[in-house]
Order: C-alpha cells, then sequence, then structure tokens
C-alpha cells in the first residue's frame, strides 16, 4: 500500500446519451488513520492518505492534547494492515495529560464526536473569539469562497471531497487541505496553521461543507472569529458561534450569502429590508 497515494481508477459502466459505454473514474483513496500515543490508540478516522504530520497536529490540537505545535515531538507514518497508524510522540508533559485522561473513540467519515462519553463532553467549551480585530468586506467573503473552488486539486479530480481553507484579507487563501471527511479536512488545516505559525485571529476559515458544531469549535480553538460555509449551519452551530463571538456565514452562493452571527464584523454596503 502506498501510504502516499490519495487516489485510485476503477472501472465502470457509464450510461451516456443512452447507451451504455466502458470507462473508468478517478476516485479518493479513503483508509483507516489511527492516532497513537505513547503506544495506544487514541482514535481512528477514516479519511484520506496524506499531510499526515499537519493531520496529526490539527487532530491534537482540536481535540485539547496539545496547545502548540511544538508540544509534538515527532508523527512517524507506519503503515498496518489496510491502515495507517500516525505514531505521535508528545512531550512528557502533554503525553503525562493525555495518560490521565485517556479515552478511545473511533468515527467514520463525517462524524466528528463519535466516542464522545457523556453529553458534557459533546457540547464543550468553546474558546471566546471575539477579541479579534478581524473585519471582512462583502468581496472578501465571495473571494475566499471563489478561490478555495480553484484550489482543490483533488476535488476537481475526484468531485468527491471536502476542502478548508485558510485565509487573509489582501493575502487570499494561504493555507488549503482536502480530506473526503469535512472534519478531517478541518483538522488538516489547523494543523498547517499552526506548524506554518499562522496567526487564527487574522484570518477566516472558509469550508466546501454544512456547519455543525465540531466545526465552529475548530475554528475556535485556533483563533479565527469568522467560518465561512458553502452550505448551511444547524441551529447548534449558530448558537455556539453566537456565545463564541464568531461570525457564521453561510450558503455562500456566488456574490450572494447570509450572515447568521455578529454581522458587525462583515463591512456591507446597503441594507434592505426583506419581509
Amino acid at each position: 500500500m502506498e501510504i502516499s497515494r490519495t487516489t485510485a481508477e476503477v472501472p465502470e459502466r457509464a450510461r451516456r446519451m443512452g447507451i451504455m459505454h466502458e470507462s473508468s473514474r478517478v476516485v479518493p483513496e479513503e483508509v483507516p488513520i489511527a492516532f497513537t500515543y505513547r503506544g495506544s490508540t487514541h482514535a481512528v478516522m477514516m479519511a484520506t492518505p496524506g499531510d499526515f504530520e499537519d493531520f496529526a497536529t490539527g487532530f491534537s490540537l482540536t481535540e485539547g492534547i496539545i496547545t502548540e505545535p511544538a508540544q509534538i515531538e515527532s508523527v512517524e507514518s507506519v503503515v498496518e494492515g489496510q491502515g495507517i497508524d500516525l505514531q505521535i510522540t508528545l512531550k512528557d508533559e502533554q503525553g503525562d495529560a493525555l495518560t490521565a485522561r485517556r479515552r478511545h473513540m473511533a468515527g467514520p467519515v463525517g462524524c466528528g464526536l463519535c466516542g464522545i462519553e457523556s453529553i458534557e463532553q459533546a457540547v464543550r467549551h468553546t474558546p471566546d473569539v471575539s477579541g479579534s480585530a478581524l473585519k471582512l468586506s462583502e468581496d472578501d467573503v465571495v473571494e475566499a469562497v471563489a478561490l478555495l473552488h480553484g484550489r482543490q486539486p483533488l476535488h476537481m479530480e475526484t468531485r468527491a471531497v471536502h476542502g478548508a481553507g485558510f485565509y487573509v484579507p489582501g493575502k487570499g487563501l494561504i493555507a488549503v487541505r482536502e480530506d473526503v471527511g469535512r472534519h478531517n479536512a478541518l483538522d488538516k488545516l489547523v494543523g498547517a496553521a499552526a506548524r506554518a505559525g499562522f496567526k487564527g485571529a487574522e484570518g477566516a476559515v472558509v469550508v466546501t461543507s454544512r456547519v455543525s458544531v465540531e466545526m465552529v469549535q475548530k475554528t475556535a480553538i485556533i483563533g479565527s472569529p469568522v467560518i465561512i460555509a458553502i452550505s448551511a449551519p444547524t441551529a447548534l452551530a449558530i448558537r455556539t458561534a453566537e456565545e463564541a463571538g464568531m461570525t457564521l456565514i453561510a450558503l455562500v452562493r456566488g456574490d450572494e450569502f447570509e450572515i447568521f452571527t455578529h454581522a458587525d464584523r462583515i463591512q456591507t454596503g446597503a441594507v434592505a429590508d426583506v419581509a
């Protein structure tokens, strides 16, 4: 198994203009990826192989295992059967803390809360991001999504993966990651941004999926005060973003979009009342 292979070409029969044809299609790879600390598996996620250090760092950050990338000493990608084991070595203090609160979970694509042991863990505290001075224009919102569409080579090839990007006004998208799972794509982005030293408070997270509460939580963990999505949010995501001081923008279609929370962070033109 090639751990760097993100796609596969498979045979198919395709119906075109009423006639069946023998054909082939490129599809994304999907493998179990384990996060192992001190020899014990903490989580297993179905994901697109690739960006392993980003994934390990982002997952460790959004799970609260570490607070900064420097607390990871090393990440080794080891092929185990049909999957990949990310063997993550933490500094002693973080390793001791994780051992003390060890829990296990396994989640399929699109599930960001599998293995949570209590309701309290599912609705965990979300960091407050209201202190960020970030302001975006209407054009920034439109540009962020447009740029993300053009920076997803895996999606362009397969039409089957999600993307997550970090947008900074005046600089555009400074990091983009893709994965078959929307949470995985965001974790990979979180890791990439943190490892590169980007300040979350200076930019917005833009995603090609709906906004669920865990997407808001992951965005807040890196300190970003804005999340922009092409699909709709859940009610809990809206309430969580409101409480965290985060601007939640969704349903971006061309130059149209909807702002659900903290609209004052978006510099707008004329506003008309809609009955």
